[in-house]
């Protein structure tokens, strides 16, 4: 019997992040993966990003993990959503490379000490006296460990649907593990079901792109990784275009052969990426919906068409994509179908990702519910420092929720659980704030050095970029602007609104209407970057927000008891979206502090909710 620290079954993000992990904390660390070459594979869309999701890949990067710095590596597209608004939702999203990023991942697990890859499935759970002991492969081979991370994705008794058309499988061409179910079961674990989906992939030479809108990446690119020095790659375009009322005509056709709405899916789909048949039924008032057609790699023909995920029958995603502009001679490279497979509740689970029926056994990724490779990516990451920690008698990391997306998200799966597949956005962090992607290495770099995940000369890299940033900070505190003529120059040159008398400089920049700019009156800003620059900016512009939010934290502590009427109405509240009308109509809550911990609810739709209160004369 081969013995090792670390074991984690699953070579997906939350594997990839979690095995890396480990090892390079110095644990003898196996990962399991069915077939090697399908380490990293991007089973869905080909980005890594987004609002709430760069954010996570952020503060792996701050704490020493690998997505953030794989994707620059293999990045086809930069673009920074939402740039017009504050910084605390802004996000950075890049189209990646799928062959390349799969080969970039797989180059540095080979390049980790400690790390050995095992082509296998693991069917069994091996345990005694309440403690993990190691696994059981299909092969009939034994691996002892002290502790096992699960990263199992959609294989556990994965179910494809195309149509009525139903495959084993955890993705298409792959098949599912048909046994660990049962092994978890037998640990006394509560197993539910869930569902995800894909669309069809598209053949890059049959669509007129003339009939699209394209959508360029930012020049220049910025950066996922905060060690990524600059971005080299040529960028490709990623296109527009959209559905059409004829396009939900012929998708209505199809409801009495889609497995979604005939009862043959049994699992819940995600509320916030539903498939393009879900959108028809759920929005009839929407004459069209967006299509993203992305490129899913520099070395294949192959496009992904996000937005429309689908189960639909193969000749109703022939008819209904060729009556969208651009693709009336579309071919289909491959068909769109959605998967059905295990997870484990993860109410079950400790904050730090271990499970509470087995010790040292963790679970990260969608085994504990979540979608999104950001997320999963984040709970590996998480599960592999515990592991290893656990293994070395060390104390475990919990990461809280004013911390971090990633403890934010922890905490809400493990202590509300999920009854449908997990989303990170920015509304659920009540920190966010202070909390964003510009800044998870102030949050979290010192932690990364301290666990020993995070390189030295990475860390020595962020001290450098901290003190720029600060002492830039210091020297906008300390300046002021005059209203001299010379000044009312470079004000009016620059864009800048003017001053009618003397004022900080610090003061000036919070005005809605200023931004920091090089070659103007802020001064010789050439030994700072862009990002040290927008750093500095927002940490000044910001100081009363975050006072603000402190205030509110500080409130909520007050009203945690305070009463809620047993029999109000939420339905129709206006502010409050559907989902959180649906959810308080379900549970009732009885005090504020029970209704703050409905997952999804945020700070702004509790002060939607005291309004509310407040015009029904309450005092609130």
């Amino acid at each position: 019997m081969k013995r090792f620290d670390v074991i984690v079954a699953g070579g997906g993000h939350a594997g990839c992040e979690a095995a890396h992990a480990a090892a390079r904390l110095g644990c003898a660390t196996a990962m399991v993966v069915t077939d090697r070459l399908s380490i990293a594979r991007m089973s869905c869309n080909p980005a890594i990003g987004g609002p709430g999701k760069s954010q996570i890949v952020r503060e792996i990067d701050a704490l020493g993990g690998l997505m953030a710095r794989v994707t620059d590596r293999a990045g086809l597209q930069w673009r920074t959503l939402n740039g017009a608004k504050g910084a605390a939702v802004r996000a950075c999203r890049a189209q990646a490379d799928t062959i390349e990023y799969e080969t970039a991942m797989r180059e540095e697990l080979a390049a980790t000490p400690n790390l050995s890859i095992i082509e296998g499935t693991v069917k069994d759970i091996l345990a005694k006296d309440g403690a993990v002991r190691g696994v059981l492969l299909l092969s009939g081979d034994e691996l002892a460990a002290n502790a096992v991370i699960l990263c199992t994705g959609t294989f556990l008794n994965g179910l494809l649907h195309t149509g009525l058309t139903q495959t084993p499988g955890g993705r298409v061409g792959e098949g599912p593990s048909a046994h660990l179910s049962d092994s978890l079961k037998k640990l006394g674990l509560t197993l539910g079901r869930l569902k995800t989906g894909t669309p069809a992939r598209l053949h890059k030479d049959s669509i007129n792109w003339d009939a699209a809108q394209e959508q360029p990446g930012d020049t220049p690119p910025p950066p996922m990784s905060y060690f990524t020095k600059k971005i080299g790659r040529e960028q490709l375009p990623c296109h527009i275009t959209h559905t059409n009322a004829r396009t939900h005509e012929i998708i209505r056709t199809g409801f009495g052969r889609s497995p979604l709405f005939t009862g043959v899916i049994q699992g819940v789909g995600p509320r916030y990426c539903p498939s393009i048949e879900d959108k028809v039924v759920r929005f009839p008032e929407r004459l069209s919906h967006h299509i993203f057609l992305e490129p899913v790699s520099r070395h294949n023909d192959e496009i992904y068409p996000n937005g429309i995920s689908t189960s639909l029958p193969e000749d109703i995603q022939d008819e209904f994509l060729r009556s969208i502009p651009g693709l009336e001679e579309v071919k289909v490279i491959r068909y769109g179908y959605a998967v059905e497979y295990d997870f484990v509740p993860p109410t079950q689970t400790y904050p730090t990702l271990e499970s509470k029926a087995v010790g040292g056994l963790y679970l990260a990724g969608q085994i504990n519910g979540t979608s999104g490779y950001e997320e999963a990516a984040g709970q590996g990451l998480l599960a592999g420092i515990n592991a290893a920690r656990k293994v070395r008698g060390e104390e475990p990391v919990i990461l809280s929720r004013a911390e971090s997306y990633i403890g934010v998200m922890v905490d809400d799966l493990t202590t509300l659980g999920t009854e449908e597949p997990y989303r990170m956005f920015t509304s659920r962090a009540e920190h966010r704030l202070v909390m964003r992607q510009d800044n998870a290495d102030q949050r979290l770099c010192e932690l990364g050095r301290i666990i020993g995940l995070l390189r030295e000369e990475q860390y020595r890299e962020y001290r450098e970029r901290q003190g720029r940033i600060q002492s830039l900070v210091k020297r906008l505190r300390g300046e002021f602007l005059n209203p001299t003529p010379e000044t009312m120059t470079l004000l009016r040159n620059s864009g800048l609104p003017p001053v009618e008398m003397s004022i900080g400089i610090a003061q000036y920049m919070k005005r809605p209407d200023v931004a920091l700019k090089r070659d103007s009156v802020f001064g010789d800003l050439a030994a700072f970057d862009d990002a040290d620059i927008e750093r500095a900016e927002t940490e000044i512009k910001y100081e009363g927000y975050i006072a603000r939010q402190n205030r509110w934290i500080e409130q909520m502590g007050k009203i945690e008891n305070m009463p809620l009427e047993k029999e109000m109405n939420y339905i129709g509240i206006s502010g409050l979206s559907v989902e959180l009308q649906q959810k308080l109509e379900k549970v009732k809550p009885l005090t504020f502090g029970r209704a703050s911990r409905i997952a999804g609810m945020t700070p702004a739709a509790l002060s939607i909710l005291m309004i509310h209160l407040k015009t029904r004369g309450r005092n609130v």
